[in-house]
């Protein structure tokens, strides 16, 4: 019995902890009961003083009418009035005895003929508020038919004390009663004061960030989802603040998940189409090889640049597929010449193109770099190809157009400079300007080259920069040599 009785207490102990477990408040129930609790709070420390003060006030009537009770005796005959009289002018002040001091001498001005116990004293000349709570606790708390003696200041001028003996159940009673009261009126105005408190806050705080809540957890369930992205609302407070944040995040957040999945997209098309490009590059490759064989100046001129591009081509596409891991390769640093590099790229680029693009190469022959050439190649020859594409679009008859690059060592640190006379790069472009897919300066662009460039400087440890210019573009690359810190660098120039 005593086995199945403990095995039943432990299932009900398991239901009720189950219970309390899936009992979650929401914010609209914790604001409610948090509310109630505070003006209930604020109620009773209101309560209590009320009450003490309720006390004194009811005594300090007793004392005013015990007082008018002994004018009635100092208006009769030698001060003596007939016993009917005496009891009447008690009953009426609701006391048992009445002495008044005055002249330095204390004189028993009323009393009833029975025997008086007292059970309490208290002096209410100079209390304060709080002896006057802790005298009306005792006053709720003491035991029925005890008889209190109270000391007071006659008013008027009419003696230095007057103090007088009542039974404490009358003011017991009346204290009951209006603390009854009290409470009946803290409750309602307590429940009004947080049913305000509650719809408004509601209505300000928690309904807002219910809506953010829920449309953060709808955005989750389905992020490439436009429609899921907030609205924010016209408030101008934190909350609006929040809201058009939160709502700029979510469209920079969709818009970024939908250009991976076009990344996703991309690569797993370039991967099925890589495979056999390099096989076409390797054929091409095998027949250039024959070129050596042939005495034709103009063949042997162009044989050799031939063939590096095809090797170029070839490594390129075999590293197309590390796209894929988000990163470049890491950069095969050498130091080789920058100007013979600069005029095959030109070369390459078909520059100058007589009456239309200037081509114009300002650095030092014998100035060195430490970087990856295929890397560095690559990077210079988007921005320059990128310069061509744009101004060739916007070609003049006057043929003023030119692309100037320009380079010099600053210590530990080559900077390359990428110049075009061109329309320069729209304000809407520049915010994300090497961001893939996203920032294309020209029509029909996709802006990989920017990205992939800064990507392949970065690699060096330097940095791609658009400098402000009045007319055209102008690039800066900025290559360390190995092992230079080029912040640090920067540092000390500036200091």
């Amino acid at each position: 019995m005593n086995n199945e009785e403990s095995h039943n207490r432990s299932d009900r102990n398991r239901k009720w902890t189950g219970f309390l477990s899936r009992l979650r408040f929401g914010l609209s129930t914790k604001l409610l009961l948090l509310t109630i609790t505070f003006v209930m709070i604020a109620e009773i420390l209101i309560f209590v003083p009320s009450v003490a003060n309720f006390r004194l006030t009811w005594l300090e009537e007793r004392l005013a009418a015990a007082q008018i009770a002994t004018l009635a005796v100092d208006a009769a005959s030698e001060n003596i009035v007939p016993d009917r009289l005496r009891e009447e002018l008690l009953k009426n002040a609701q006391v048992h005895r009445v002495a008044l001091k005055r002249a330095n001498a204390r004189r028993l001005v009323l009393q009833s003929g029975s025997t008086l116990e007292i059970s309490g004293h208290y002096d209410i000349r100079d209390s304060d508020w709080v002896s006057q709570v802790w005298d009306a606790l005792r006053v709720l708390l003491s035991e029925e038919g005890r008889l209190i003696r109270v000391v007071g200041q006659p008013g008027f001028g009419g003696g230095e004390f007057i103090e007088i003996v009542i039974a404490q159940d009358p003011l017991k009673a009346a204290m009951l009663q209006y603390g009854l009261n009290i409470l009946l009126l803290s409750v309602v105005i307590s429940f009004f004061t947080a049913a305000l408190v509650y719809f408004t806050l509601n209505a300000l705080l928690v309904r807002p960030i219910t809506r953010i809540t829920r449309s953060m957890v709808q955005f989750r369930e389905d992020p490439e989802n436009s429609s899921r992205v907030i609205v924010p609302s016209d408030r101008t407070d934190e909350i609006g603040v929040v809201e058009r944040e939160l709502a700029v995040m979510q469209k920079d957040l969709s818009e970024t998940l939908q250009q991976k999945n076009h990344l996703a997209a991309l690569g797993l098309a370039v991967s099925k189409i890589n495979h056999d490009l390099r096989n076409m590059l390797a054929n091409a490759q095998l027949i250039s090889d024959r070129f050596g064989n042939i005495d034709d100046p103009t063949v042997q001129r162009f044989a050799p640049k031939l063939i590096a591009s095809l090797d170029r081509a070839i490594r390129l596409c075999t590293d197309t597929l590390k796209f894929g891991q988000v990163k470049e390769a890491k950069p095969n640093r050498s130091t080789f010449n920058l100007l013979p590099l600069v005029e095959e790229i030109g070369e390459s680029l078909e520059l100058p193109r007589l009456g239309r693009i200037g081509w114009v190469v300002e650095m030092d022959e014998n100035l060195q770099v430490s970087a990856d050439r295929d890397q560095l190649y690559r990077v210079l020859t988007n921005l320059c190809r990128n310069s061509v594409q744009v101004l060739s679009a916007e070609f003049r008859e006057s043929g003023e157009d030119e692309i100037r690059v320009s380079a010099e060592r600053q210590g530990a640190v080559v900077n390359i400079e990428v110049v075009d006379t061109g329309p320069g790069i729209p304000e809407r472009a520049k915010k994300h300007l090497f961001d893939a897919f996203r920032g294309v300066a020209r029509k029909g662009g996709t802006g990989l080259g920017l990205a992939i460039s800064e990507e392949l400087i970065k690699l060096h440890g330097g940095e791609l920069d658009l400098v402000d210019t009045d007319r055209g573009t102008r690039f800066r690359l900025t290559i360390p040599d190995p092992a230079v810190d080029l912040q640090a660098v920067r540092a000390r120039k500036s200091a």
